[in-house]
């Protein structure tokens, strides 16, 4: 027998994403250096339309922050398939309009290369493959867009095998900002 309870009190604000990454990281750090990565994750869901008959697709993207992952930005490359775990975000802006801006962000916790690196994934899938947040608290004041500046990235020497294109589908024109 499953017996359930409510607790009002909870609540849950829980993400998980396997995609692949529409573009390079950008690494830019906040007044008091504290690092910011964001970068754009492409998810696709398949289904047989109960109509026609025919496969459908839908890519959706989603904008991804992590605080204080350089060690792990220089590998987060287009093409990159990544495990993202995280906390939905939602803030606003004034845009150049002057006009209230809303936009929901995925607050990574945990970011893990996935693939091999002849699978488009840019590094192996060893333990010290991925970045993890767990137990750290985003400085306050220091949000996105407060105090950054852009730094130099680096990047790693890919492997003939990794430069190869993706099959996906994904392009440049299909990345929303």
């Amino acid at each position: 027998m499953v017996t359930f309870r409510i607790m009002a009190s909870r609540s849950v604000n829980k993400v998980i994403l396997i995609g692949h990454l529409g573009r390079d990281a950008e690494t830019a750090y906040t007044a008091s250096q504290v690092a910011v990565t964001k970068f754009s994750v492409a998810t696709n869901r398949r289904w047989k339309d109960q109509q026609t008959g025919e496969w459908k697709e839908e890519t959706d993207w989603s904008r991804v922050v992590l605080w204080r992952g350089e060690n792990v930005a220089p590998y987060l490359t287009k093409g990159t398939q990544v495990y993202v775990e995280g906390r939905l975000q939602t803030r606003s802006y004034d845009d150049k309009d002057g006009k209230k801006v809303w936009a929901t962000d995925v607050v990574a916790d945990n970011v893990i290369l996935l693939g091999g690196r002849g699978a488009g994934g840019g590094a192996g899938t060893g333990p010290d493959e991925g970045f993890s947040q767990e137990g750290y608290t985003q400085p306050a004041g220091q949000g996105p867009g407060q105090g950054m500046r852009s730094a130099p990235r680096s990047r790693p020497a890919a492997s003939p095998a990794a430069e190869m294109p993706m099959s996906d589908g994904i392009s440049d024109d299909d990345v929303p900002f």
